[in-house]
């Protein structure tokens, strides 16, 4: 078992820093998931914990331990990378074992560790194979199982399923969940670009963007609670959406704002940090978005169809709204007959819109103080 602190931990080549003073806290045998965009340095963060980094600035704490000076192979760390690595010419049995043989190990002892370590992924009838004759997603859980022979107490996994299509990233996304559930007590960090092996794996989720911690929290929290603009697009599968508007003041002191497709909203009162006359966004999730009848309570948008994606029991509308550049999408049900073209009206209960100030930070105030009744501008 393993507690991981970091602290300001920097990162610099030359005059390029690419870390900026992160701060985390991880506790034993959470799964942890780095989330971000290309270059925003979830891996740089994820190779200087084992080592391959060298960290210019702050400590890196492991079971009250400083260890920013260990050798890696001394940390008690297994990291699993992108590449499968596997030496060509040896089975797998001698794949896994190779390490644990370098390191002095017991014939009997390697046995047992590697024979454990196939019946956790199921590798026991491929053994004596060599790495050609395994599929892709076997190749990788032979890299996993090379990593679990060590008996590390922390697992570090870097992008390990990009290089498999996507039926075999699904299965193999399964199998790491159930090696987790089979090790309750390793500590591990999984670093994605994929929001959604972040959301079905993670305990709790670290969103980064350019060598900043963004938020950190469960799936389900950074899903319902996003702190800024950022994480509520990057998290959710379509993107959440987003209209600009204006906060103005009416003439009985309540607020409202002037979305610049056309609609306005009444807050009743104005959200935590907001002023009259600050622009400001708010955000609704495709799915949270319904098509709107004439018994319709909540605010109204129109916009025209610009594209229809068929997905079978879904179907996402791309569609064009007044004053705004972005696409509005909304997901149905795959029954609708919709096509380009079409006039659509389409609605969103009051706490399902996010609210976001001008510096994209999500206001403190609940969303449901938006009052469902909207005036629609025709």
């Amino acid at each position: 078992m393993a507690d991981l602190s970091l602290r300001s931990i920097r990162k610099s080549y030359a005059n390029l820093e690419v870390l900026h003073g992160i701060d985390l806290d991880i506790r034993s045998g959470e799964f942890i998931v780095f989330v971000g965009p290309s270059g925003c340095g979830k891996s740089t963060l994820l190779r200087s914990i084992a080592g391959l980094e060298t960290i210019t600035s702050g400590d890196l704490i492991i079971d009250g331990e400083r260890i920013n000076n260990v050798a890696p192979s001394k940390r008690g760390i297994s990291m699993v990378f992108q590449s499968y690595a596997l030496y060509p010419h040896m089975t797998v049995f001698e794949n896994m074992a190779f390490g644990l043989r370098i390191a002095g190990l017991s014939k009997a002892e390697i046995d047992k560790r590697v024979r454990n370590a196939a019946a956790i992924l199921q590798l026991e009838n491929y053994l004596q194979r060599l790495p050609k004759a395994l599929s892709g997603g076997q190749r990788q859980r032979v890299a996993i199982g090379r990593a679990i022979v060590r008996d590390p107490r922390v697992f570090l996994f870097d992008e390990p399923l990009s290089n498999l299509d996507a039926a075999l990233r699904v299965a193999t996304r399964i199998e790491i969940a159930k090696l987790k559930q089979s090790m309750p007590e390793v500590t591990m960090i999984y670093v994605t670009h994929d929001q959604v092996e972040a959301m079905t794996l993670a305990d709790r989720i670290v969103v980064f963007k350019d060598g900043y911690i963004e938020q950190v929290g469960t799936p389900i929290e950074l899903y319902k609670n996003p702190a800024n603009l950022f994480v509520a697009q990057f998290i959710g599968s379509p993107s959440m959406n987003i209209l600009d508007g204006k906060v103005e003041r009416e003439a009985n002191g309540a607020a409202k704002c002037s979305l610049d497709c056309g609609v306005a909203l009444d807050f009743g009162q104005l959200p935590d940090g907001i002023s009259a006359g600050d622009r400001i966004s708010i955000g609704v999730r495709p799915e949270n978005t319904r098509i709107a009848d004439a018994t319709t309570d909540g605010p109204v948008f129109t916009g025209i169809i610009d594209f229809v994606e068929h997905l079978g029991e879904v179907q996402i509308l791309y569609v064009d709204m007044k004053a705004s550049e972005r696409k509005y999408l909304i997901k149905v049900d795959g029954s609708g007959s919709y096509a380009r073209g079409d006039t659509i009206r389409f609605t969103a209960r009051a706490q399902d819109i996010h609210v976001f100030d001008a510096n994209g930070s999500a206001t403190t105030r609940c969303v449901a103080q938006i009052k469902p009744h909207v005036l629609e501008v025709m």
